[in-house]
């Protein structure tokens, strides 16, 4: 009976310094690193790889766009739904655009970012910001990435909003990347060279 008795509580013990070290080692290795945000075919609404979206957004199920507009002047989202996933805008001073308004434009995102604190854009993507909406009573997407850049010596601007982001994912860096990534897209489409 004490034989059987050492052995259970011998037994239960390994159990406990097993339950121990486990959740210590697991506290100890490192969370793994996010796959980065790269740029590959193909594209939605022109501008975004499709699979960078889906990492950055986390969303599966299959996608509807619409796109209205040229290269002066455009916008492409799902048509049908409430909240699209992404929504992206372009729009560059010219062809019925004056740089007065594309500059006023970019005072209302830089007041709207500024309220949310907004991260002020690395200066090769040009003027703007990535921020999260947080509080927003917007019926829009709140997170949400603006630029005006040069291209070929005419100011353009971009706007891409993500309805929502996947757990574990760095909103701010992931929409920075995906704007990097659409400007030299934007290029590559409407024959400018970015940053010139």
């Amino acid at each position: 009976m004490r034989l059987r008795r050492l052995s259970v509580t011998l037994t239960s013990l390994a159990f406990l310094a097993a339950a121990c070290t486990s959740e210590n080692d697991a506290a100890s290795t490192p969370a793994p690193h996010p796959r980065p945000v790269v740029d590959s075919a193909p594209y939605i609404c022109k501008l975004v790889p499709e699979q960078a979206f889906r990492l950055v957004s986390g969303v599966t199920e299959p996608l509807m766009e619409k796109t209205y507009g040229g290269e002066s002047s455009g916008e492409c989202q799902d048509p049908d739904a409430s909240l699209p996933p992404l929504i992206v805008t372009w729009l560059w001073a010219g062809e019925g655009t004056s740089q007065e308004h594309l500059d006023y434009l970019l005072d209302s995102r830089r007041q709207l970012y500024s309220r949310y604190d907004g991260t002020t854009l690395p200066t090769d993507l040009g003027k703007g910001w990535a921020a999260y909406l947080s509080t927003s009573a917007l019926p829009d997407p709140l997170y949400r990435v603006s630029a005006k850049f040069r291209c070929d010596g005419k100011d353009r601007m971009i706007d891409i909003y993500l309805a929502q982001v996947a757990e574990g994912r760095d909103a701010i860096k992931d929409m920075i990347e995906l704007m990097r990534i659409a400007q030299k897209r934007y290029g590559e489409l409407y024959g400018c060279t970015p940053g010139t």
